[in-house]
């Protein structure tokens, strides 16, 4: 079993860093939102595999929900120097750290591994007189505070994020944009099913039981390339509109912590990674595999961080 705990910024037992092959112990990760939440599902499977394949034992995964992610992000960056400690997170935390207008920021952690992707997807009730992407475009720039999209995201979140991102690529102001929050896909599918929005924007596997049972079609998703759970439905590059959107998962440790301790961290998260057991997860969830470390890891946050931040400002959120 994982142990839960929430006190305490080191573990009081002997600390190994796993360079002795035997496994890393000592290791917290912070899960900045509710239980039973994405982040905290990966977390979770993350540190199982971890124990599971001997890379690491007795981690500890703790919840310190707030502010969309916020409150955990702060307590990190306030954790200094602390090499036994991460956080999971994700693109929702990066919008969240500008729209609480958050003091801390992700580019003062220090970035270990992207973990995994999943695409989103357009999707709209089965009566919906929109049958295709150029159906549902043209409408929405005739009258795009007419029509409303919803998501799963407060403002920040990937799923608000993903029809500003698209709007823009379709030739419409994100400001113009008329959405509608939902709390999780569990509010907004019932939305959707009952017209009471044009179009609905999320991951796609909060969609999977309700396609395949006919209620909701996929206008598109948004991935690079199509979805094998969803073999028929294009993505938007098919449909001529150049955008690849893509919610992703990753692990962060705070700021001023040593190369060693960083190390430690990549090589545990490889090892991880590279298990037949993790690719078992990654089948089961539904997860894209998107695996960087270190740098790689780093570069990508960056440019995720400054793309938020610009849209984030130009909607006046940030």
């Amino acid at each position: 079993m994982i142990a839960l705990s929430a006190c305490g910024a080191t573990a009081d037992k002997e600390e190994s860093s796993g360079g002795d092959g035997k496994p890393v112990t000592g290791l917290r990760l912070m899960v900045p939102n509710t239980p039973g939440s994405g982040y905290d599902l990966t977390a979770r499977t993350v540190t199982q595999v971890m124990q599971d394949t001997k890379v690491a034992s007795g981690v500890q995964v703790f919840n310190l929900p707030g502010a969309s992610g916020t409150v955990g992000l702060q307590r990190l960056v306030n954790e200094k120097g602390n090499g036994k400690m991460a956080m999971q997170m994700g693109l929702g935390v990066v919008g969240a750290s500008y729209t609480s207008k958050s003091k801390a920021t992700l580019t003062d952690t220090t970035p270990i591994a992207k973990l995994i992707e999943e695409a989103g997807a357009i999707v709209v009730p089965k009566d919906s007189p929109y049958k295709s992407m150029d159906d549902l475009v043209t409408a929405w720039k005739k009258n795009p505070k007419k029509l409303a999209v919803g998501g799963g995201s407060s403002p920040g979140g990937p799923d608000h994020l993903l029809p500003m991102q698209l709007a823009k690529a379709v030739g419409i102001k994100p400001k113009d944009v008329n959405y509608v929050s939902y709390d999780g896909g569990g509010e907004l599918l019932p939305a959707i099913l009952g017209n009471k929005i044009a179009f609905g924007a999320s991951g796609f596997g909060e969609f999977l039981d309700q396609i395949e049972a006919g209620q909701v079609r996929v206008l598109a998703v948004t991935s690079e390339k199509p979805i094998d759970a969803l073999k028929d439905a294009p993505t938007l590059k098919d449909q001529g509109i150049d955008l690849v959107f893509t919610n992703w998962r990753g692990i962060v440790a705070p700021p001023g912590i040593t190369d060693e301790q960083k190390k430690t961290w990549i090589d545990s998260m490889t090892k991880m990674h590279d298990s037949a057991e993790w690719k078992a997860q990654l089948e089961k969830n539904g997860w894209v595999d998107a695996f960087a470390t270190g740098d790689e890891f780093g570069s990508y946050l960056t440019e995720q961080d400054k793309a938020v931040a610009d849209l984030l400002t130009e909607l006046g959120l940030a």
